[in-house]
């Protein structure tokens, strides 16, 4: 019998078409915003492939009875009942590794615009306003402390990233022992996280949302930040207190802070995200990018193909 496969969010064309080669794929990015039609198209599927928005939980797997297999085209799993995928012998498979260089390099993009701050002058430029004394003070990235809040592939590779420029590193993950040789592999510091907050002047998030996770960073933390230090969130919404974060911006306590994931996605007008020039949001974009795209969406065929296979 021929294997049906559902994508419910957008995936690179080329591996759709390797997914045609040995199954029915039913490939309409639309479906996360038609639960209806999601729910009679996964009647009969035995794989299922989402990005971060189709939310598998118990209602969707209960109009799934043949799923066997879901690819996630990404690596957060927050969107996943990990649980209740394990109860049903689904196999969950998270494209690992796939983006970690489109997060790193958002990270250090944000990191430079940030700190220099003078990237947003072109309108009073044109005026010929020539606002060079406000812009005279910006900061440079040499020499300055790069905390990571987590210490997976992303932000090993954000090390790297960070140290070529420069930069020395502190690092904070619970889950890695301090006699691991990964410390003097990266030359990172670790640090609990209240020594971290207070020793970097960047803070760069990549950690996942849990229950413990949840506000991690809030306004007693943000308290706890250097002067003037910035705050960029990659990883899940939630684990930042927005409103916590904008007071600090609105104060002065932190230069400038990069939001790439939130609370609500999309953000909804009772947010009250301000516009500030020393805050930047995006869409939940920072591991999008062409090459990333490709990989992730070629990881994710591979080791779907190879499970229906039997080949895993």
């Amino acid at each position: 019998m021929t294997n049906t496969i559902v994508i419910s969010e957008f995936m690179d064309e080329p591996a759709v078409d390797r997914l045609r080669q040995i199954a029915q794929v039913d490939y309409r990015p639309e479906l996360v915003d038609n639960q209806e039609a999601l729910f009679q198209g996964l009647a009969n599927a035995d794989a299922l492939i989402v990005r971060n928005r189709t939310q598998v939980n118990a209602q969707l797997l209960a109009h799934a009875p043949n799923l066997r297999v879901v690819g996630r085209l990404g690596v957060g799993l927050d969107n996943i009942d990990m649980d209740l995928c394990e109860n049903k012998g689904i196999i969950v498979y998270p494209a690992v590794g796939a983006n970690a260089q489109a997060v790193a390099e958002y990270v250090i993009a944000t990191t430079f615009v940030l700190l220099r701050g003078a990237y947003l002058a072109s309108t009073q430029v044109l005026e010929g306003k020539w606002p060079r004394p406000q812009l005279s003070n910006g900061l440079e990235v040499a020499g300055r402390t790069l905390g990571l809040v987590g210490f997976g592939g992303i932000g090993r590779l954000t090390a790297r990233l960070a140290s070529a420029l420069g930069m020395k590193i502190a690092a904070y993950d619970p889950m890695i022992s301090s006699d691991s040789p990964i410390w003097a592999e990266t030359g990172a510091m670790q640090m609990s996280l209240d020594e971290l907050l207070q020793h970097s002047d960047v803070v760069s998030l990549h950690t996942p949302l849990t229950k413990d996770t949840r506000h991690l960073i809030n306004a007693s933390r943000i308290a706890q930040m250097k002067a003037q230090a910035i705050l960029i969130n990659t990883s899940r919404g939630g684990i930042v207190d927005e409103q916590a974060l904008v007071a600090a911006l609105q104060t002065g306590k932190l230069r400038g802070a990069a939001l790439d994931v939130f609370e609500d996605e999309p953000v909804k007008a009772e947010n009250r995200l301000p516009d500030m020039p020393n805050l930047i949001l995006t869409p939940h974009i920072a591991g999008l990018t062409q090459e990333a795209n490709e990989r992730v969406s070629g990881v994710i065929a591979e080791k779907v193909i190879g499970y229906l296979n039997g080949l895993t």
